[in-house]
């Protein structure tokens, strides 16, 4: 796990650059010919998380309604919906889950323009679908995702910038903020800080993960993290939704882990952070001001440098705990369900 993780700066440069970039540039291209109307995701555990960040670019940056998919309507109970002017989108680490392959089947039988986003372009999902971006993170040792995922995030903003440009290719300037990206990554990855904490939370029975915005999906993400490397139940909650009743489980005894961004979502933090002080809560901040920093840079960037140290982390706080992250009990690299 500790490889794959320190493997991610390297993965950013790979995809920012060559034939990878040209490759997603190209699905963009076309996406933005075909002109979907909206945009279904479908997604399981860390790809579903993936799958929410690119769902709330393509809400904000391209204006289009996005749903996620009930792959079980479609492989458990044979509905059919009609897909006409959807592009569904299938994201999968793997690609080899027969659900999704399923999901992508169908709609491309009922009239969907069909992707898949997967870390294995020769995987069954991939072939089920008429297009298809590979984001080249390399063979995960872990069975907790890492790479994996953050090379998912860095493909659908691409992919979504691309769509918005029309013809796939990026602005210059939008280019060279991208390209600071392996080096920012690199600083964050660094900083020992989330290693040294880890002791802190050795013993908590829950932890609370907390984000509004494009930072919700990396508190979701977090989450599942812990939960599969350290075993600590872990409950994820966009800031709004802590404030609608979750928030009376807080306090002194349930550490909270909270993205805290410089843009709106994180602006927006301010009275959640303000509301669980009251409470006297453990709070730990993941963001430019926060105990765990990371760099400020536009909001949407922010979910590929966040998860690093939350990570780091989940690592870390499994080996205080004498865990195995890099072999959680009852879990395999591949989840097929069906």
């Amino acid at each position: 796990m500790a490889a794959d993780i320190a493997e991610q700066p390297a993965g950013f440069a790979r995809l920012l650059e060559g034939p990878h970039a040209d490759a997603i540039a190209g699905v963009a291209a076309e996406i933005a010919a075909r002109r979907p109307r909206n945009v279904l995701f479908v997604g399981r555990g860390t790809s579903d998380h993936a799958a929410l960040y690119g769902a709330y670019l393509i809400e904000i940056r391209l204006g289009l309604p996005v749903a996620s998919a009930s792959p079980s309507a479609i492989t458990l109970y044979g509905a059919r919906p009609d897909f006409t002017g959807t592009l569904v989108v299938g994201v999968s680490q793997s690609g080899g889950s027969p659900d999704l392959t399923g999901v992508l089947s169908a709609a491309r039988e009922t009239g969907a323009l069909t992707l898949a986003v997967t870390n294995n372009p020769e995987s069954t999902l991939a072939k089920a679908a008429e297009l298809s971006i590979d984001v080249a993170a390399g063979h995960e040792r872990a069975v907790a995702a890492t790479k994996s995922y953050t090379a998912e995030l860095l493909a659908l903003l691409l992919l979504v910038e691309g769509i918005r440009a029309g013809d796939g290719r990026l602005p210059e300037a939008e280019r060279a903020a991208l390209a600071e990206l392996p080096g920012l990554a690199e600083t964050v990855l660094a900083d020992r800080t989330a290693d040294e904490i880890a002791q802190r939370y050795r013993f908590a029975p829950h932890i609370v993960t907390t984000g509004r915005g494009y930072a919700y999906p990396t508190a979701r993400e977090a989450a599942l993290k812990l939960m599969e490397t350290s075993y600590v139940p872990t409950l994820a909650f966009s800031g709004a939704d802590l404030l609608h009743g979750p928030l009376a489980m807080t306090g002194t005894d349930v550490p909270v882990l909270a993205v805290v961004g410089n843009g709106p979502g994180g602006r927006s933090m301010g009275d959640v952070l303000t509301r669980l002080r009251e409470r006297n809560a453990d709070v730990l901040t993941v963001g430019p001001e926060g105990r765990l920093v990371v760099p400020a840079v536009d909001e949407r960037y922010s979910p590929l440098l966040d998860i690093l140290p939350l990570q780091k982390l989940a690592l870390a706080l499994a080996l205080a705990k004498g865990e195995d992250p890099d072999a959680p009990r009852g879990l395999k690299k591949v989840t097929s369900t069906l």
